[in-house]
């Protein structure tokens, strides 16, 4: 799974290597464009939100609630924004974007992730996003970071972080009547 954010209206082909091996493409908002979401499509399935530049005109929901492997995802734009307790309503994980800087965090069994943008530079940081690895007891992910050449060079992703989001075992501590 890729997550990204903030394109803007603007396609960076650089990011292609990435998003050919998604299974699933989550965009956090500022879309910016039809075109930008059908270039996605292009890769793999995806799920978008509306961000504030977006308005009505892509027809995004603010928020979306994904099933991945069994576990609950919340998408939204702008985090401010988070309506609900994530832990009490059982979810693994909530993406947003807005503020451009990329971020992954944990708290009270929920994971948080920003992947920043890879829209247009905004100030002076950089170009990133989120690739998850989906395994049965672990999402693994990476932080990557499109590197852009001075001049006409080959733009290239670079690891700029990685981590491990372990899910805890559900049947854990769930009584049966057997014994």
């Amino acid at each position: 799974m890729v997550i990204l954010s903030d394109t803007h209206g603007l396609i960076r082909t650089g990011v292609e290597p990435e998003l050919a091996g998604a299974d699933l493409i989550l965009h956090a908002g500022d879309v910016g464009s039809a075109g930008v979401l059908a270039w996605l499509e292009r890769f793999a399935p995806t799920i978008a939100v509306c961000g504030n530049v977006d308005g009505d005109r892509l027809s995004l929901p603010a928020t979306e609630i994904i099933s991945v492997n069994g576990e609950l995802v919340y998408l939204l734009h702008q985090l401010e924004r988070l309506d609900l307790n994530p832990r009490i309503a059982g979810l693994r994980l909530v993406v947003s974007g807005h503020s451009h800087k990329a971020s992954i965090t944990q708290s009270d069994e929920v994971w948080f992730c920003n992947p920043g943008s890879i829209g247009p530079r905004r100030f002076r940081l950089p170009i990133t996003l989120v690739g998850l690895y989906l395994g049965a007891k672990t999402w693994d992910g990476t932080l990557r970071e499109l590197m852009i050449p001075p001049g006409h060079g080959t733009e290239r992703l670079e690891t700029r972080a990685s981590f491990v989001m372990e899910l805890p075992d559900r049947d854990a501590g769930l009584q049966t009547d057997e014994g």
